[in-house]
Formats: structure tokens, C-alpha cells, sequence
């Protein structure tokens, strides 16, 4: 491969300290320094940074300050998301979040890893792994994502997780290692779509 950032991407190892990496890390570092500073009413700004820092994007895209990232440009998230406070993403290798997903407080996303030996550790080669996220997907807060880690459509992780192996569609998983609770089922997907009805209804709004 051509140079270090493509290495990286392909989850080969690769030197974080490449002249090339450090330029984009340093560059990233300085537009959420400024992102994690504005306040709250400045919205506008903070849009800009997040379409110059992040890969891609949807139009709906909350990320609450303070956020870390790496690099950002390996960072897709769609439609419809929210990172609570704290959130960090680790972006060596490449992050995909799909729809109408909710982050809670303090949860990390880490595609980065280092050498078990020592002495190859020691050198300064790491390597990543990509994360994907699906669809309608609530990460309860300070979870940690793992490197190589993918989670289905329709899922719900508990709090505190540390998920180390993927996750399946339409689950509820919670727990250190995170194992699947149970299915979502389909009495408990009625049971809050009445509930929903109910509430526009009280309030005659369409949601």
C-alpha cells in the first residue's frame, strides 16, 4: 500500500506518527477544540465543524459537547442521530452509523488496537478495525464499543456494556462482555406504538 493513512484504513499496521496522519489528527484536534468551546446557541458554527470534520453525514446530527474523534473523515453517520455528552470515536479504521440512532452519555466507540507483543507494541505500530451500527439503534450510556464490532438493526444495548463481539438484529444485549438479554417482541412493539397513539391523541398531534 501507497502510504500509512490507506494502511490504516485497511486495518493493516500502520505508524500514527506518519507526517501525513498527524497533519489530518492535528487538523481535526483544532476544529473540535473550537467545536467543544462554542456554546449552545451557536448552532450554525457548530454545524459547519461537524460537515468539515465528519466524513459524511445526515442533515439531523446531534453531537452533544464535549465529542472526540480522531481523524473524523472516517466517520459516516445518517439520518436522525444523537450523541449524548462525552461521546468518543476512535476513528483508525472506519466508523459506518446508520438511521435514527441515539447514543447515551459517555460512550466510545473504538476502532483502535495495539500489538499484544511488547516489543512490537513498543515501536509504535498500531492497527484498527471498523465498527458498524445499524438502523434504529439506542446505545445506553458509557458503553464501549470494540474494534471490529458490528450491531444490528432494531437493537438496544444496556448501559455499561462492553461489547466485544457483534450483535444481532431486533435484541435487547446488555452487560460486560455484552450478551443478548432477549428478542424484541412483537407484543412489546405494540405495546409503545398504543402508548404512542395515546399521546398524540391526548395532545391531537400526528409524531
Amino acid at each position: 500500500m501507497e502510504n500509512q493513512f490507506e494502511r490504516m484504513i485497511a486495518g493493516e499496521l500502520y505508524l500514527a506518527k506518519d507526517p501525513e496522519l498527524s497533519a489530518k489528527f492535528t487538523r481535526c484536534q483544532k476544529l473540535l477544540d473550537e467545536y467543544n468551546r462554542l456554546t449552545y446557541e451557536q448552532k450554525e458554527r457548530k454545524a459547519e465543524i461537524r460537515r468539515e470534520v465528519l466524513g459524511a453525514s445526515g442533515e439531523h446530527v446531534t453531537l452533544v459537547a464535549p465529542f472526540r474523534c480522531d481523524y473524523g473523515e472516517n466517520i459516516s453517520i445518517g439520518e436522525n442521530f444523537y450523541a449524548n455528552y462525552d461521546c468518543i470515536m476512535l476513528d483508525v479504521a472506519p466508523i459506518e452509523i446508520g438511521d435514527n440512532v441515539l447514543f447515551g452519555p459517555r460512550v466510545g466507540l473504538y476502532t483502535a488496537g495495539h500489538p499484544i507483543d511488547a516489543a512490537v507494541r513498543n515501536t509504535g505500530l498500531e492497527f484498527g478495525n471498523k465498527i458498524k451500527i445499524g438502523d434504529n439503534v439506542w446505545i445506553g450510556g458509557n458503553t464501549v464499543v470494540n474494534p471490529g464490532v458490528t450491531i444490528g438493526n432494531n437493537v438496544v444495548i444496556g448501559s455499561g456494556s462492553v461489547v466485544t463481539k457483534d450483535i444481532p438484529a431486533d435484541v435487547i444485549a446488555l452487560g460486560n462482555p455484552c450478551r443478548v438479554l432477549r428478542p424484541i417482541s412483537p407484543e412489546e412493539t405494540l405495546a409503545w406504538q398504543e402508548r404512542q397513539a395515546d399521546y398524540e391523541k391526548e395532545f391531537n398531534i400526528s409524531l
